[in-house]
């Protein structure tokens, strides 16, 4: 079932066209390598670090909220990409500071340790954009409302 597609000009305006149509492809692509990866670690190697093994499954989870919120038209949909790109961000920046600050806590990495670093940092410039492009959007949005066009 899809959602309900709205009515007038803000129906034309969703988080995957423009922009948001390469954060969505990113996103996708996180996903699958993060819960590859953790998945992988988690089955072979539990026993060395299962919080980092399943920190790394959680952000997994959590670009794939974040790409089908993203994919998808109407405000639920983009409440949804909103939720779970700002809880990428927290991760992101928790255990990234974390992992620099307290290195003992996770004895392996996860996709956000050292702030993404072993990813080129596209861990924690990625919710920066996908946060820009939702508000953006949402900000466009209001401004047709309010003039009416």
């Amino acid at each position: 079932m899809s959602e309900a597609p709205e009515t007038g000009p803000v129906a034309d305006r969703t988080l995957r066209t423009g922009p948001g149509r390469v954060l969505v492809a990113v996103y996708s692509v996180f996903a699958l390598a993060a819960t590859a990866r953790g998945s992988y670690q988690l089955v072979t190697r539990f026993e060395e670090a299962p919080v980092a093994y399943g920190l790394s499954v959680l952000a997994g989870v959590v670009y794939l909220v974040a790409a089908v919120g993203l994919a998808r038209a109407g405000r639920t949909s983009r409440v949804v990409a909103l939720v779970s790109v700002s809880v990428e961000m927290a991760g992101v920046l928790v255990v990234g500071a974390l992992s620099v600050f307290a290195s003992g806590v996770f004895p392996d990495d996860t996709v956000w340790s050292g702030f993404g670093s072993g990813y080129l940092f596209i861990p924690l410039v990625l919710p920066a954009l996908g946060l820009w492009w939702i508000l953006h959007v949402h900000r466009l949005d209001r401004e047709v409302q309010a003039t009416g066009a």
